[in-house]
């Protein structure tokens, strides 16, 4: 089952961030005055942008459609060898900055085949090489369909914490909530190959709300 966590519209991870930020900046002012609670109040207001987690509404269907998993922007979209399932793939990097939403969300319905953590090194996301060297979590879909899926949540400069919300042998629903990575990151999708393309390099998307791919045995 995906986890759903939320109050408010902002994320439940968040919420410990907000409250420790909020608190410190009342007793600032408490203490010292309004100048001397500011930066913690920024602090505070930062932390609600940060951890929001919008309720978006699927887009119209498409059969085999592969939404997009993460919020950011298109960095990268080659033919690799998917180091995860060793098979040739489409990869499609969409790199989050600090003013993204960091929910990350399924791109399609299915069983989860498999997860797998790696603990690495913490490079800029944007970088080629984080996709492989930095701390990363893959996840294993295979759609209804029958295709292969892999998502990989990879770490960032500043990113210290993955959180993935989904186990071997769930069930995932299309668009659920996969997981959240804190402060700056990137989300590597493997299609298949013959993937039919629903977006471009340097394209900005929004996780859950519009279609990245069309899987090849499904297309029309």
């Amino acid at each position: 089952m995906n986890r759903k966590a939320r109050i408010l519209g902002i994320a439940l991870e968040g919420w410990p961030f907000i409250l420790a930020f909020l608190a410190l900046t009342a007793l600032l002012w408490c203490l010292a005055g309004l100048w001397w609670s500011l930066p913690m109040l920024l602090l505070s207001l930062f932390s609600l942008q940060f951890f929001r987690d919008p309720q978006r509404p699927l887009p119209e269907a498409l059969a085999g459609g592969v939404l997009c998993p993460a919020d950011g922007r298109v960095i990268a979209i080659e033919q690799v060898e998917d180091p995860y399932l060793q098979r040739p793939a489409i990869k499609i990097s969409i790199f989050m900055n600090v003013f993204d939403v960091h929910v990350n969300r399924t791109p399609v319905a299915g069983l989860v085949r498999g997860v797998w953590y790696f603990p690495g090194r913490f490079f800029n996301a944007a970088l080629a090489k984080a996709s492989l060297e930095n701390e990363r979590n893959a996840l294993w879909l295979q759609s209804e369909f029958g295709q292969d899926v892999t998502v990989v949540q990879v770490a960032g400069l500043v990113a210290r914490r993955i959180l993935c919300y989904l186990r071997q042998g769930d069930v995932a629903e299309l668009g659920g909530r996969l997981g959240f990575i804190r402060f700056g990151s990137r989300v590597d999708t493997y299609l298949p190959l013959g993937s039919q393309l629903r977006v471009s390099l340097g394209d900005k998307v929004r996780s859950g709300a519009q279609w990245l791919a069309v899987l090849p045995e499904t297309q029309a």
